[in-house]
């Protein structure tokens, strides 16, 4: 009897035994199995973390390289009855270093250079770079421009009255459909001669006007790049 029970008391601990070693052998398969997974899925995310970050950056610079090839504008003028024409549309204000093809003359908005032009009542007589005007615009500055068909008694009457307005400028511009033009960030107007009453009404609506971008940017302290 004796030797029956302890024979059954071994064959007990002996199952117990291989019951725990297959235990333990289940639970460091499991860890394998937990790590490995655990690596697969870090793994993962940090490929597609990186490749995300590729991606990103990818359409930013995309987006930014289409905006420094072109002015980054769409659309049309629109004629008000008092000759002034309001441009309706996109007109978009990216910062670029190279030069913009814009689709009108002078330009009234769009991608631009970084640098304004001084806008203080400055009266250039030699042409100016569009870009660097169309940033004094952003401003909030009216840019009178001329051809050499404008006369003379305009060109100074329209020049004095720059260099006594804040937020204004003036160039020579040939490259423009009437002699004298005032333009302003969205909005252009063709005059007939400094009288012209537009002169003084375009001057008092868009010289830091409604449609001004960034109303009280400085006028001062630019360059032309």
């Amino acid at each position: 009897m004796g030797s029956g029970k302890n024979s059954s008391t071994a064959a007990r601990k002996a199952r117990i035994e291989e019951m725990r070693r297959a235990e333990r052998v289940r639970d460091r398969r499991n860890r394998v199995l937990t790590i490995a997974a655990s690596v697969v899925v870090v793994a993962g995310l940090v490929v597609g973390g990186v490749v995300l970050v590729h991606k990103q950056s990818g359409d930013k610079d995309a987006a930014a390289s289409g905006d420094a090839k072109g002015a980054g504008v769409s659309g049309h003028f629109t004629t008000g009855k008092d000759g002034v024409r309001t441009w309706s549309g996109k007109l978009s204000r990216t910062h670029v270093t190279t030069k913009v093809s814009y689709p009108m003359h002078p330009p009234v908005g769009g991608n631009h250079n970084p640098v304004w032009l001084n806008c203080n009542g400055d009266v250039y007589t030699k042409p100016v770079q569009d870009e660097n005007a169309v940033h004094a615009l952003e401003h909030g500055a009216v840019w009178v421009t001329y051809t050499g068909k404008a006369p003379k008694a305009d060109v100074d009457a329209l020049a004095a009255k720059v260099k006594k307005t804040p937020y204004s400028l003036m160039s020579p511009y040939e490259n423009q459909a009437a002699p004298l033009i005032l333009s302003a960030w969205g909005h252009q107007v063709a005059v007939k001669s400094a009288r012209d009453p537009e002169v003084d009404k375009f001057f008092s609506t868009y010289v830091q006007g409604r449609q001004t971008p960034e109303p009280g940017a400085s006028c001062t302290g630019g360059a032309m790049k």
